[in-house]
């Protein structure tokens, strides 16, 4: 059984929450060994997280929930837990959530719904991706699917039409294949700048989020919202210490550096 180390569990304990998290996957695999994708983790893993996220007292909102009533979720602690790309393996993260009474956000690429994935291979899965069908049953079991682009272009490097075209295609095939409102946005690759952002906010989306680390709020802008990457080899203990952070730099040496530098700014204050 996974366990959170006692030091870890203390920090995380002890950590003041400074607002709501967003945490990012991609995958999952099936059993409990690590898998060689660095962006997949173990579904013994993954359950194991969001048995510590229960523990822990986390709410789990949708992206959406989140961005329409942020008042709601001020106090105490909460996780929004998002899917990248849309990975047919993605089904029984869905069902390890549901089973919990959990919610999370799952940014589809809209061109390869059904089918293998169209961009370039990087290790990702094998098989298919998520099919309409599927993503209509995820919706009514109360995740939120939201928008990854058409083709999983990386947005800075675009022209504006082809900007706008993977921008208001793609919400508007999801909308047709849920016949729901998409209103929500992650840009792939976390690639994005000022003019990637504008163009989202003025195809009518809502919020969109990056892969920069810190509190999901933090820069006050929906469409700058920060998040977490859950890698595959993150242990309960470095999953914990995340948490508490917001960061990624949690490795006991990083965080001793830390300390040892606030307590240098302490003395010389």
């Amino acid at each position: 059984m996974n366990r959170t180390d006692p030091v870890s569990y203390l920090l995380h304990r002890a950590g003041r929450a400074h607002g709501p998290l967003m945490l990012m996957y991609h995958a999952v695999a099936a059993g409990k060994g690590a898998p060689d994708w660095p962006w997949a983790v173990s579904m013994q893993r993954f359950r194991a997280q969001l048995d510590f996220l229960a523990d822990a007292g986390y709410r789990t909102p949708t992206m959406r929930q989140l961005l329409e009533s942020p008042e709601r979720f001020a106090g105490g602690r909460t996780a929004v837990i998002t899917f990248d790309d849309g990975y047919v393996d993605n089904l029984y993260a869905c069902e390890a959530l549901v089973s919990r009474s959990m919610h999370a956000s799952w940014f589809v690429v809209s061109g390869s719904v059904g089918r293998e994935p169209a961009w370039p291979d990087d290790g990702r899965p094998r098989g298919r991706m998520l099919n309409a069908a599927e993503l209509r049953e995820m919706h009514a079991a109360g995740m939120e699917i939201g928008s990854h682009t058409v083709s999983h272009a990386r947005l800075t490097e675009v022209d504006d039409a082809s900007l706008h075209t993977e921008l208001a295609g793609s919400r508007r095939q999801l909308e047709d294949a849920l016949g729901q409102p998409v209103t929500s946005f992650a840009y792939p690759y976390g690639a994005w700048d000022a003019r990637c952002a504008n163009a989202v906010a003025a195809t009518g989306y809502a919020a969109a989020c990056t892969t920069r680390t810190g509190w999901a709020l933090r820069d006050g802008d929906p469409y700058r919202l920060r998040r977490l990457t859950v890698f595959n080899v993150d242990t309960p203990g470095s999953f914990a210490r995340k948490l508490a952070y917001a960061s990624h730099a949690v490795s006991w040496p990083e965080l001793g550096r830390y300390y040892a530098g606030s307590l240098l700014r302490r003395f010389r204050g």
